[in-house]
C-alpha cells in the first residue's frame, strides 16, 4: 500500500496545489493559461514525439492493446446510450455529450503521469499507441452520433468531416504523435543534443500537465442532474476500467505493463474535452462540468484501488 501511496500522492497532490493556488488567487488567469499551453503546445507534445521515436514496439501487441481500450470504449458506450434512453429518460439529442462525458477520459493530464509513474519508460510505447487514435476516434463517434441524433442539422458527411479536421489538425498532441510517426520511419537517428531538449522539456512536462489541471478545476463545478452525473462517473470511472482489464487481461493476454497502461488511462476521470463538446452542442453541459471536478476527485481513491490490483 505505501508504494501505491507513493504513486498517487505526488500526481494527486500536485493537482490539489494548483487547485489551492488557483482558488486562493496566488496564481492568476494568465498563469493557468501560461502553464497549460507550455505543458499542451510544447512539454507533452514532446514527450510523445521522443516515446514514438525511442520507444521500442518489438514485442508488444498492437491489435491487443487497440481492441483492448477500444472495445472497453465499445461497450461503456453502447453501456451509455441505453442508460441514457432508459434509465435516465433523456431525449436522444443528449446521447452524444453524455457518452463522451463517459468515455473521453483526462488520457493525457493524468493517464500519462500515473502510467509512467507506476510503469516507468516501458509505459511510453502502449501509451502512445493508445493516444495516437484517442482524440480522433472519439470525437469523430460522438459528433456522428450528434448529428445523426439531431434531425433538423443539415450537416452532411463532407461537413463533419471538415469540422473535425479543423478541430483536430492543429492539436498539438495529435501533432506530436504524427511528427514522431513521420521521423520513426525515415530510420534516423535523433542527434545527441536534441534528444537532451527533448528529455528536459518531457520531464517538465508531466508536473506541468498536473499543475494545470488542478488549475483548471477552478473553473469547473460540480452541478447537473444527480442520475446523470451519478451514471456518467460509474461508467467512466467502473465500467470503463472493468472491461479493459478484462479484455486487456484474459481475452487478449496482454503483459503486464501494456494491461496495466489500458487499465490506468481507462481510470483516468472526463476531461475538458468532454465539457468543450458538451458546450458545442448545447446539451448536458452542467453534467459535463460535474464530471470532471467530481470525477477527478473520486478518481483519487479509484485510480488507487485500481493500482493495488495492476501494478507487478
Amino acid at each position: 500500500m505505501i508504494d501505491i501511496l507513493s504513486i498517487v500522492a505526488p500526481v494527486f497532490g500536485l493537482i490539489a496545489l494548483g487547485y489551492v493556488f488557483g482558488r486562493m488567487g496566488w496564481l492568476s488567469p494568465t498563469a493557468e493559461q501560461g502553464v497549460s499551453e507550455f505543458a499542451f503546445r510544447l512539454a507533452i507534445p514532446c514527450l510523445l514525439f521522443k516515446t514514438i521515436v525511442t520507444a521500442d514496439f518489438a514485442d508488444l501487441s498492437v491489435a491487443g492493446v487497440w481492441l483492448s481500450f477500444y472495445g472497453a470504449v465499445g461497450v461503456t458506450y453502447t453501456a451509455s446510450v441505453l442508460g441514457t434512453r432508459y434509465l435516465l429518460k433523456r431525449p436522444a439529442v443528449d446521447g452524444a455529450p453524455i457518452a463522451m462525458s463517459s468515455l473521453f477520459g483526462n488520457a493525457v493530464m493524468l493517464g500519462i503521469p500515473v502510467s509512467l509513474t507506476t510503469f516507468g519508460p516501458p509505459a511510453a510505447a502502449p501509451l502512445a499507441l493508445i493516444l495516437s487514435v484517442h482524440a480522433p476516434s472519439l470525437w469523430l463517434l460522438t459528433t456522428l452520433h450528434a448529428r445523426l441524433a439531431d434531425r433538423v442539422s443539415d450537416a452532411g458527411a463532407a461537413e463533419i468531416a471538415k469540422t473535425l479536421v479543423r478541430d483536430l489538425g492543429g492539436n498539438p498532441i495529435i501533432l506530436g504523435i504524427l511528427l514522431g510517426g513521420l521521423w520513426r520511419l525515415t530510420g534516423l537517428p535523433l542527434p545527441e543534443v536534441g534528444l537532451k531538449v527533448l528529455s528536459l522539456l518531457a520531464q517538465a512536462g508531466v508536473p506541468a500537465a498536473l499543475v494545470a489541471l488542478g488549475l483548471s478545476l477552478v473553473r469547473f463545478e460540480i452541478k447537473g442532474q444527480v442520475p446523470t452525473l451519478a451514471m456518467i462517473l460509474m461508467l467512466k470511472l467502473l465500467l470503463l476500467p472493468l472491461v479493459a482489464i478484462v479484455l486487456a487481461t484474459f481475452v487478449f493476454q496482454l503483459d503486464p505493463v501494456s494491461a496495466g497502461v489500458v487499465a490506468i488511462v481507462a481510470a483516468a476521470p472526463t476531461g475538458a474535452n468532454a465539457y468543450i463538446f458538451a458546450t458545442k452542442n448545447g446539451r448536458a453541459v452542467n453534467s459535463a462540468s460535474g464530471a470532471v471536478a467530481l470525477g477527478t476527485v473520486v478518481s483519487a481513491l479509484t485510480v488507487s484501488l485500481l493500482l493495488v490490483f495492476i501494478k507487478p
